[in-house]
């Protein structure tokens, strides 16, 4: 005769009432984990016959999948494309710290470099899981060098490169690997660029338009060859025209290839993008739309100077320019935290809660095809998630059903 022991000896948590975002929707239903994994109860009582070993009470909290966070160059005095001897007790710290935002994942973002820092930083790049040590690596997001000079924004004009006869084997030289490398930036109208986005796609690495003089035919192009993502919308773009709409257009073309969806950052800090846009963009392409940082190293500083790769910038406020240019004012990179860039979304849109929710955890997933496992709360998914208030602060932050991070709330 079967037996009706349980499968596993794990424990198995349960977090009652709590409003869990499943399908779209926020559900008022019990959040059952086990072994870092998120269970089917009806499984569970049916065919294990099991029960909880561990109830939590949530206190009416919102549950839903940690954020992914695929652009952030840095933070709290760390910044990634500098090759540094500690490189790795640097990342180690981002990791940890980013915790208290809600980013479960995130991809440690370069920007435009000499080869010799890719080839130094890249090695020290290795994709893991989180956990109490911190959010987990999913992989590199290489911010050019193969960009336009027009439109290279914050990045050093010394170090743009070409793809010139090699193409391919010109990126491979600069990068030196592409073990670890999960998105490349680039500008499609480059020469060439089209056998590489090619190569990139073969080994399943997401190549995003951006910093680029692009219209949209060449767009267009881009994503017929395998491209998927736009860096940072609006930003470092040829800006909307009615007759040629550049890449901004990517969100209501009609040329791309069936089954295909093209997704979109948005830097949702109230400095990046006008509230306008920010609704322009969400209300023409809803389901494309990714939150992202583009946090440099003085995210979690006070206001001063700190780097950006090969630039020094200057923070005041939420805003940041390229340090010791007289009457310059190009924007370099943000100094908001995802749980910020959220709340400022939906506020900004008038969207629904789930929705701000899924831009910065669903949708990022579904852009690396990480879906089945991140961004959501499905039956057998990683156990990653948020409690948050009403507000959408975060209250606590688990990975792999752990808690990792909890707001301090002694003396309130």
């Amino acid at each position: 005769m079967p037996s009706n022991k349980s499968v596993s000896d794990a424990p198995i948590v349960q977090f009652t009432n709590c409003r869990i975002l499943r399908d779209h929707q926020l559900q008022r239903e019990d959040l059952w984990v086990r072994e870092g994994k998120i269970l089917n109860p009806e499984k569970l009582f049916f065919d294990e016959k099991g029960s909880a070993d561990v109830q939590l009470d949530c206190k009416d909290s919102i549950i839903a999948p940690g954020f992914i966070d695929v652009q952030i160059n840095g933070g709290f005095g760390v910044d990634f494309s500098l090759a540094t001897d500690d490189f790795k007790s640097g990342i180690d710290l981002v990791s940890q710290k980013i915790l208290s935002h809600g980013v479960t994942s995130f991809c440690p973002t370069l920007v435009t470099s000499p080869p010799s820092v890719y080839h130094q930083v890249l090695p020290q790049i290795s994709v893991r899981n989180g956990g109490a040590h911190g959010a987990g690596i999913l992989g590199a997001h290489l911010e050019g060098p193969f960009i336009s000079k027009e439109k290279k924004g914050a990045h050093p004009e010394h170090c743009l490169r070409t793809f010139e006869a090699g193409a391919f084997q010109d990126l491979l030289a600069t990068y030196g690997s592409l073990n670890c490398v999960q998105i490349v930036t680039l500008a499609p109208e480059m020469r060439r660029s089209g056998e590489v986005i090619q190569e990139l796609t073969k080994r399943g690495i997401c190549v995003s338009l951006g910093h680029s003089v692009a219209n949209l035919s060449q767009a267009e192009e881009a994503v017929q060859h395998g491209a998927t993502f736009i860096t940072h919308l609006f930003n470092a773009m040829l800006p909307f025209h009615h007759r040629d709409p550049g890449i901004v257009g990517l969100l209501t073309s009609d040329k791309i290839p069936a089954g295909r969806r093209v997704f979109y950052g948005m830097i949702s800090d109230g400095i990046h993008t006008n509230p306008a846009a920010l609704r322009i963009a969400h209300r023409a392409h809803p389901e494309g739309l990714v939150l992202v940082t583009d946090a440099i190293a003085g995210m979690g500083l006070a206001p001063g100077r700190h780097t950006l790769g090969q630039q020094v910038v200057e923070i005041d406020g939420l805003n940041t320019y390229i340090a010791g240019k007289c009457c310059t004012k190009t924007l370099s990179g943000s100094v908001a935290t995802m749980d910020t860039c959220v709340r400022h979304f939906q506020e900004a849109t008038g969207c629904s809660v789930e929705t701000a929710l899924e831009a910065a955890s669903l949708h990022p997933a579904q852009l690396l095809g990480i879906e089945h496992k991140k961004g959501t709360l499905n039956y057998d998914s990683d156990a990653d998630f948020l409690m948050l208030n009403d507000s959408l602060y975060v209250q606590a932050t688990y990975i792999a059903g752990e808690e990792v991070w909890r707001q301090d709330v002694s003396g309130m």
